[in-house]
Order: C-alpha cells, then sequence, then structure tokens
C-alpha cells in the first residue's frame, strides 16, 4: 500500500484536530463548571445573609 505523503500528512491533521477539539472542549467544560460554582456559592451567601436580615427584623419588631 502506497500512498503519498500528502496523505499520511491528512491522517495526522485530522488526529491531532479531533484530539485538539476533545482537550478544548474539556478545559471549557473546566472553566464553567468552577464559574457556575463561585456564582452559586454567591447566591447562597447572599440569601443566608437575607435569612439573617429577616431574623433581625422580625426580633426588633417584636
Amino acid at each position: 500500500m502506497d500512498m503519498p505523503i500528502w496523505i499520511w500528512f491528512v491522517f495526522i491533521g485530522i488526529i491531532v484536530s479531533a484530539v485538539m477539539s476533545i482537550w478544548t472542549a474539556r478545559q471549557e467544560r473546566l472553566i464553567d463548571d468552577a464559574w457556575i460554582e463561585k456564582e452559586g456559592q454567591k447566591y447562597i451567601e447572599r440569601m443566608e445573609e437575607e435569612r439573617e436580615r429577616r431574623k433581625k427584623d422580625i426580633n426588633q419588631g417584636a
């Protein structure tokens, strides 16, 4: 099986492209997960602050 060298370069290019695509998708997913975790933590902190504020307001009103 005697194929021209450029065909091998095309095959190698396809494989490298696929690997890079998978690697990039994984990196983006990790970054997105970290961002979602950070934003979720901010939301939870705001909910806790609001809960404390309401408890304080109820205790001051009574």
